[in-house]
């Protein structure tokens, strides 16, 4: 597959992170509903807050990471690698519906994928990791590589997706301004922008989390009397 140009690497990246595109990523919220209720969460301020310690020092920091080397290990054949990666990845998530989460939407990005840019070797990744499915952030980061899209350019645009998800999902139940949530997204960006940066050059030694209480809020959401997210 031949590199493709800048503007074709941006449209595939804004395709296929896209909230259109069917992962339903709408239906989650990483625990922040708990926040909510909680009374962690109510103001756009505390929102960012709460966004930009799950992006520094937990899973959006993870997931970065994660990306770079199976992007890296797709690029270069790893096969063995690759699927170390992968396990891994559905193994760090805290909890049932983190795992849920992350890996309903890889598994709904893949077959998606399959059915229409196609990508060999995340067909191959889930034949290989079946019945388990692949970590969403696993599958976006291996198609980048079959296509031959750029790393970082991958990263950083999953990275705004996923905390532009978060904040929909905040602006639904805080409730929160859409001008609000359109705010905090800009703030977060220069985090998004270090967080994919440092990604780089990070190993897999160098994952590890410091959100415990975004954790127990994915834990404690499992049980909210009243839910409109599933996670």
């Amino acid at each position: 597959m031949s590199e493709p140009s800048a503007g074709a690497t941006l449209s595939r990246l804004m395709t296929w992170l896209s909230p259109a595109f069917p992962v339903g990523s709408f239906t989650y919220s990483h625990g922040l509903e708990w926040a909510v209720e909680d009374g962690t969460v109510t103001t756009a301020a505390a929102l960012t807050a709460w966004l930009s310690d799950i992006l520094r020092h937990g899973a959006g920091r993870s997931d970065a990471i994660l990306m770079a080397s199976a992007f890296r290990f797709a690029s270069e054949g790893g096969a063995e690698e690759l699927a170390e990666v992968a396990e891994l990845a559905y193994a760090l998530q805290p909890s049932k519906e983190r795992r849920l989460e992350s890996g309903a939407q890889g598994r709904a990005f893949a077959t998606a994928i399959a059915d229409t840019w196609g990508a060999p070797s995340l067909i191959g990744l889930v034949s290989r990791m079946a019945p388990n499915p692949v970590a969403y952030p696993v599958a976006v980061a291996v198609t980048a590589a079959d296509h031959r899209l750029p790393l970082a350019d991958t990263v950083e645009a999953y990275l705004t997706a996923f905390a532009a998800n978060l904040v929909s999902a905040a602006v639904r139940a805080v409730p929160l301004g859409q001008t609000e949530g359109q705010r905090t997204i800009r703030d977060l960006a220069p985090v998004v922008s270090a967080v994919a940066a440092d990604a780089m050059t990070a190993s897999l030694d160098d994952i590890g989390s410091a959100s415990l209480r975004a954790d127990v809020a994915s834990m404690a959401h499992e049980t909210q009397y009243t839910r409109l997210f599933r996670s």
